[in-house]
């Protein structure tokens, strides 16, 4: 299944694409490459421009302007029949009267492929996805994560160079759908075809990626590992796009950061700053010696919510500053605490692009 291109290289390549749906500029002249092999994840909220993005690359729309390059040759001229790409979609749609067998192998036989080629496809295909078993029942006998993995095969008899998946997850219940996460990555390893994943959810998008491509208003936000982009991120909008934060408008002077009642020490120049804290940099302070240098503060519990492993604390700073914490499962507290975070756990942030 691998190919020119797929050994780590650069597969794909969006150069200044910007996309116009009359007045409305869905896609601002938007640049990023793929690598061949690579889980990259678009990910952004309804209208950020991700699926736009996708129907771009599979050719079902044409760029305002811009152009895409796939292995070294422009894709956006071609006709989208003839591009080594392949879409799964939300809505698997299955052909209800076919068995799985013959609905894995329809796009073979629309493209002409000699007959005596097609079954060692098929049958590839299918144990790719552990679906060879069912290959003669009918869609209506398969649960949504047996259809879900039929779509894949589907998809991946063509043998694509990339295969964009256009939120295929989100019509499954959640416990499923955390199995098929942990199986979509598993398959994508193992058949090494590049995947373009779109999602909403973040925590899927975390879960799954090499590298997330968040999208805001038809441009990228920021695009790095999931570790990376959680860590560090680049602006108000990621931080708070990617998990939890607490974002803090500080006043740096003399080497000194300050938010209400904390300060900390920082190497920014003197000015207004904003900076993101995760809660679980956050814990209740301790007195060991073993402790790095660290902030500390007192604050008052109005709320602590249970999470099994965690408990989320929202904390009253006084002055109306609230603060948002996770600490380890522990038993109700109230009152007042002295809480602590390194002073290294603070991460500047920029208000948006413009000012990044």
């Amino acid at each position: 299944m691998h190919d020119a291109g797929a050994a780590g290289g650069t597969l794909l390549e969006v150069r200044g694409v910007s996309k116009r749906f009359g007045a409305a500029e869905v896609l601002k002249s938007l640049s990023l490459q793929i690598a061949g092999g690579e889980f990259l994840t678009l990910l952004g909220e309804s209208g950020s421009g991700k699926t736009t993005l996708l129907r771009l690359i599979a050719g079902f729309e044409q760029p305002s302007s811009g152009e895409i390059w796939m292995d070294g040759e422009r894709l956006d001229t071609q006709a989208a029949h003839r591009r080594r790409v392949n879409t799964v979609f939300q809505h698997y749609a299955l052909f209800p009267h076919l068995n799985v067998r013959d609905n894995v192998a329809y796009g073979l036989r629309v493209t002409n492929t000699p007959k005596n080629e097609i079954a060692g496809r098929v049958d590839e295909a299918l144990r790719m996805v552990k679906m060879s078993e069912f290959a003669d029942a009918r869609p209506s006998r398969l649960s949504g994560g047996q259809q879900q993995r039929v779509a894949l095969a589907r998809a991946l008899v063509n043998r694509p160079k990339l295969l964009l998946l256009d939120e295929p997850l989100s019509a499954l219940d959640a416990n499923l759908r955390k199995e098929m996460q942990s199986e979509l990555k598993s398959l994508q390893r193992e058949v090494g075809v590049t995947f373009l994943f779109v999602t909403h959810d973040q925590e899927e998008a975390m879960a799954l990626s090499d590298r997330i491509a968040l999208l805001r208003n038809g441009a990228l936000e920021q695009i790095a590992s999931p570790r990376e982009i959680y860590a560090r991120p680049a602006t108000a909008y990621a931080a708070q796009f990617i998990g939890q934060t607490n974002l803090l408008s500080a006043t740096v002077r003399d080497g000194a950061a300050g938010c209400g009642v904390l300060s900390w020490p920082t190497a920014a120049p003197d000015g207004a700053a904003l900076y993101s804290l995760r809660p679980e940099a956050i814990q209740l302070a301790t007195d060991s010696a073993n402790v790095p240098p660290a902030a500390r503060f007192h604050g008052t519990i109005r709320q602590q919510i249970y999470g099994g492993s965690t408990e989320l604390l929202e904390i009253d700073c006084g002055g109306g500053q609230l603060l948002r914490a996770r600490i380890p499962a522990c038993e109700p507290l109230n009152g007042v605490f002295e809480f602590m975070f390194s002073i290294e756990d603070p991460i500047r942030v920029s208000e948006s692009l413009e000012t990044s």
